[in-house]
C-alpha cells in the first residue's frame, strides 16, 4: 500500500477539481485521491470509483511525482494528427466527388494526402464527416416495360406466399 500525506491545501484542491475540472478522466482521478486522503484502503476506493487497483496505483504515483497538477495532465493514446491537417481538405473534396466504394476512397485519401489506411479506417472516417453508405440495386430501364413488370413480380412474393415457409429437405409436398 502506497503511503501518502496531504495537505490541508492539497486536499481543498482536490476537492474543488473534482466537479469543476473540464474532463471527467481528470475528476474521477481526483475523487480516488480525495478518497485516499479520507483515509480508505485500496480496495474500497477501487470499489467506489470504478477502478482498478493497477489504474489506482498508477494515479498515485503520478500524484507523487508531480502533485496535483501532474493528475491533470493526460495523454491520448490515439494520434489524430494526421487526419486532423488533412479532414477539411478530404471534406470538400468527398462532399464535391462521393466515392463509390470504400476501397475508391482510400485510394483517394492516399492521393491527396500521402496516408495509407485501411478500409475500415477509411469507412470510421467517412462517417466522422457524416457520410452514409448507400444500398445500390439493379433496375431494368424503362424502355422495357414488360422487363421492369417481370423484375417487379419476382422481387415481391404473392400474399399467399408472405406467410409460407420452405418445407424442411426431404419433406413430402
Amino acid at each position: 500500500m502506497i503511503r501518502i500525506t496531504f495537505t490541508e491545501e492539497t486536499v481543498a484542491l482536490l476537492r474543488y477539481e473534482r466537479f469543476h475540472h473540464p474532463h471527467p478522466r481528470v475528476q474521477k482521478k481526483m475523487e480516488a485521491l480525495l478518497l485516499k486522503s479520507e483515509g480508505l484502503g485500496h480496495e474500497e476506493i477501487c470499489r467506489i470509483v470504478g477502478i482498478t487497483a493497477n489504474t489506482l496505483r498508477t494515479y498515485l504515483r503520478e500524484f507523487l511525482a508531480g502533485g496535483v497538477e501532474a493528475l491533470k495532465a493526460f495523454r491520448i493514446s490515439h494520434s489524430q494528427g494526421a487526419w486532423d491537417s488533412h479532414r477539411t481538405t478530404l471534406e470538400a473534396y468527398f462532399r464535391e466527388h462521393p466515392p463509390a466504394t470504400v476501397k475508391e476512397a482510400a485510394v483517394k485519401i492516399e492521393e491527396l494526402t500521402g496516408i495509407r489506411r485501411s478500409e475500415t479506417q477509411v469507412r470510421k472516417f467517412l462517417k466522422s464527416l457524416g457520410m452514409r453508405r448507400l444500398k445500390v440495386g439493379y433496375t431494368p430501364a424503362k424502355a422495357d416495360p414488360e422487363e421492369q413488370e417481370r423484375f417487379k413480380k419476382r422481387r415481391t412474393r404473392s400474399p399467399a406466399r408472405r406467410g409460407a415457409r420452405r418445407p424442411p429437405r426431404g419433406a413430402v409436398r
